[in-house]
Order: C-alpha cells, then sequence, then structure tokens
C-alpha cells in the first residue's frame, strides 16, 4: 500500500464524512483524506491543475448527492483520459442490483453499502483499500463487486 494512501471522498452526508475519518484513523495505515460534499465540487477539484496530479489513490463516491450525483460524476471520470484509470469505490446506503449492476458496467471498481455498525465499517474500509491500491488493479468480477467486509483490519 502507497504511504500516505491519498483519498478523496464525495458525500453530502456530513456525519457520514466524520464516520469515515474517524474509522479510517482507526486503521493501521497513514492516509491523507480530502472530502467534497456535492459532485459539482468534486469535478471541479480532480480538473484543477493546481491539485491533480498527483491523482488520489482512490476515490470513495456516493451516488445520491446535490449538483452532480454520483452517477454523472462517474460517466464524467471514467470518459476524461486523465481520470479514467482512478479507483471508484461507490459508497452508498441504498442497495439495489440494478443499480450495482449499472455502476458495474460503467466501471466502479467496488460498491460498499454504507455499514451502521462503526466495527464494520472499519473492516469495509480495510478491505476497500487493501484492493483499491493493488498494482494495476483490473476491475474485478462481477460476483466480487460488492465489498462486505469479509478481511479482518489488524
Amino acid at each position: 500500500m502507497p504511504n500516505p494512501i491519498i483519498l478523496l471522498l464525495a458525500d453530502d452526508d456530513k456525519d457520514d464524512c466524520l464516520f469515515f475519518k474517524d474509522a479510517l484513523a482507526e486503521l493501521p495505515i497513514t492516509a491523507d483524506l480530502t472530502t467534497v460534499h456535492d459532485g459539482e465540487k468534486l469535478m471541479q477539484l480532480l480538473g484543477d491543475e493546481k491539485i491533480v496530479p498527483p491523482l488520489p489513490h482512490v476515490l470513495f463516491l456516493d451516488i445520491n448527492m446535490p449538483r452532480k450525483n454520483g452517477f454523472e460524476c462517474l460517466a464524467d471520470i471514467k470518459n476524461d483520459e486523465k481520470l479514467k484509470g482512478l479507483p471508484i469505490i461507490i459508497f452508498s446506503t441504498s442497495y439495489e442490483q440494478d443499480v450495482v449492476n449499472l455502476l458495474y458496467k460503467n466501471g466502479a471498481q467496488h460498491y460498499i453499502r454504507k455499514p451502521a455498525n462503526f466495527s464494520q465499517l472499519k473492516k469495509v474500509i480495510y478491505q476497500a483499500l487493501l484492493l483499491a491500491t493493488q498494482d494495476e488493479t483490473p476491475q474485478p468480477l462481477k460476483e466480487n463487486f460488492v465489498l462486505k467486509g469479509d478481511i479482518e483490519a489488524p
């Protein structure tokens, strides 16, 4: 895993952002986390030449955000030559199989349904980071797309 891991979290729910930050702080990794609260801000940040490069190692992307939703951001990122290699992990409260299938088809790396339990959140973030920061990781097989936090964080 790179040290530090540069992470970007796009989520309009400020409580979920704090929950994520707290979980990340308890993991045995060094991470630099930036958060944005809507899709327009995300795309502005990723398009800002003063900030990018370097790209974050991983983007955690909520689906339901104001101004520009996660579907639109995913499509914009995957259609941008400079951004398309960015691993994107969908991080959402909802879970509908048709939506998950579409996100997989559109190039997301993994899908996480936000757990309500803090311990489970730590596990699933750790699992996502292990998988997404492996060198040249291709998109997984469809049956491995949804992460459930099966890996214990040390």
